[in-house]
């Protein structure tokens, strides 16, 4: 444990004053710091836990009003995905049972429940009755070659070759939806964002897994702007390039003037429904990716619109509770994290100014001179005290590798790529945070989940981009196993593998104890809740990040 502070009232007024000299010898605002007081113990372990109730707008706009903590996790976002496709890890989605086959059965048996009457009624108006239908993941299952495949990063190139493979099967539910509605009467239609190059083996696809009421001349693909493949004169758009509602809305009312009434418009994007020509809409879940396309001039349809407030769990479990339209669509949450970052899609942060780089800034003024004071304090009263900072993305800021080489899917051989090359700039603010501390007293120690094979890295990339108090003796990096990198006999473990939180917490509690050097660990700074939990700290303090989640 560290040793308390004494808590009289004259400690608390020369801590008061030292945060005010240390503030103004250091050049670190005061105008966000606490009144009151000038230090906290911090939290206890119930209260680092990541948040659960989300607003996110569709377009990524809440990225510069949300925050870091308020932004989905995309780690988490994954798991919550997996949860819902049944999904064990792998990117292959269970074919028999999930909540996602549940939620889709129920969606299609209110449906086919209210074929007959809806038939019934065109042909009482003397109507030709037809359904439209989407393709991907409304009548074709996308899910293993979006996440098994790309990893949620789509490519055209490699969609192709699952296209041209007929490698997709059906959406669960939907083959004897559609061949029902054949049978009933209904004309049935195909309308997709796939090209003419792809309609032969699109349909034989549909063949393939059981859909026998699509046809040649009834299905709808997209130009390609090559030879015979040109855009056909009932879809005019105000662009050179045709947004997603032009066309398929358009192609709507194309075959609403070859005397057919859509009674029901079917798919899985908002933008496969959005601009009428159909009596109804049906959308169908789907949190793995995000087509949005702006409705058609002078058109509102407020209802179909996606929903902007989610409740997750950090652990994924909210996949078997929320359905789909709960939870929070992984293109969405990229397009907000990027905003967060001033990433303007090219998977590259903005070094100068985002909302990021504001929000650190705001908690560097704010716990700068509250932590400066004890250090100060501290050090008057011979307490050796230390401040302990994790480093990806506490020290150092690894988003451009997360998102512009990795996106979004970790590589550990890549990571030592970037590593060894010492390729990392700072994580803003945190350079003038940790000269505060040291100027005030404290010693820096460093506390990562990097292996012993990237200390001397880590040590020189933190070196390079301006960090001057951190030293091999004080900075802790995890064994490998190999030769003499091996478990410290401080740490035990409930398994032969240690978590991050006990390798962490018993590091912290080692640094306190007479072996590691006897300091009073007096804050605790780390962008994982896991580099936070287990004690040992008089003050926690958590930097953001939306890009992966360590629990």
């Amino acid at each position: 444990m560290s040793d308390t502070l004494p808590t009289s009232s004259r400690l608390r007024r020369t801590l008061v004053s030292a945060a005010g000299v240390l503030a103004l010898a250091l050049g670190v605002g005061l105008a966000d710091a606490p009144a009151a007081t000038a230090w906290d113990p911090g939290h206890g372990d119930a209260a680092l836990a990541p948040r659960t109730a989300f607003t996110m707008a569709p377009d990524g706009s809440s990225g510069a009003t949300q925050g870091g903590e308020g932004i989905p996790n995309i780690d988490s976002v994954k798991k919550t995905i997996a949860t819902y496709y049944g999904d064990p890890g792998t990117g292959i989605a269970n074919k028999t049972s999930s909540p996602y086959i549940s939620e889709l059965g129920g969606i299609l048996g209110r449906e086919k429940a209210e074929l007959k009457a809806g038939y019934d009624r065109a042909v009482r108006h003397g109507q030709k009755p037809a359904i439209v239908f989407d393709t991907d993941d409304t009548t074709l299952w996308t899910y293993d070659m979006e996440v098994a495949d790309m990893h949620f990063t789509f490519n055209p190139a490699e969609q192709d070759v699952w296209v041209q493979g007929q490698r997709f099967p059906a959406t669960p539910g939907m083959v004897d939806f559609v061949n029902q509605a054949a049978a009933m009467g209904y004309t049935v239609f195909g309308l997709t964002g796939r090209n003419d190059n792809q309609k032969a083996a699109t349909l034989g696809n549909l063949s393939k897994v059981g859909f026998t009421a699509f046809s040649a001349d009834r299905f709808y693909t997209k130009w390609t702007g090559t030879g015979a493949s040109q855009q056909p004169p009932y879809v005019t758009c105000a662009a050179a390039s045709c947004t997603t509602v032009e066309y398929k809305a358009l192609t709507r009312k194309h075959i609403q003037d070859l005397g057919y009434t859509i009674t029901l418009n079917v798919g899985d994007q908002w933008s496969d429904l959005q601009g009428g020509y159909a009596e109804q809409a049906l959308k169908l879940p789907n949190p793995t990716y995000y087509l949005p396309s702006a409705d058609l001039p002078g058109v509102s349809e407020p209802r179909l619109a996606p929903r902007t407030h989610f409740r997750m769990a950090p652990d994924g479990s909210s996949g078997a509770t929320q359905g789909g339209e709960g939870i929070p669509n992984i293109d969405s949450v990229k397009k907000t994290i990027a905003t967060y970052y001033g990433d303007p899609g090219t998977g590259i942060a903005n070094k100068t100014d985002s909302p990021y780089i504001r929000e650190l800034h705001s908690i560097v003024q704010r716990q700068a001179p509250v932590v400066a004071a004890q250090c100060f304090v501290e050090k008057k009263l011979h307490k050796n005290p230390a401040i302990v900072l994790d480093t990806d993305d506490t020290t150092l800021w690894t988003y451009d590798m997360e998102v512009a080489d990795m996106h979004f899917t970790f590589n550990p051989a890549e990571q030592d790529v970037w590593v060894q090359d010492e390729r990392f700039p700072a994580t803003p603010h945190m350079t003038t945070l940790a000269a505060v501390a040291q100027k005030a007293g404290c010693t820096l120690v460093g506390l990562t989940g990097r292996n012993d094979d990237q200390k001397a890295a880590t040590l020189g990339n933190l070196a390079k981009v301006g960090y001057t108090g951190f030293t091999p003796q004080n900075f802790y990096t995890k064994w490998t196993g190999v030769g003499a990198s091996q478990q410290p006999a401080y740490i035990s473990c409930a398994t032969a593998k240690c978590t991050t939180i006990e390798y962490k917490s018993q590091t912290r509690a080692h640094i306190e104890s007479a072996a590691g050097g006897k300091y009073d660990i007096v804050a605790n700074f780390g962008d994982q809740y896991s580099d936070l939990i287990g004690g040992h700290a008089d003050r926690t303090v958590k930097l953001p990040n939306p890009t992966y989640y360590l629990p």
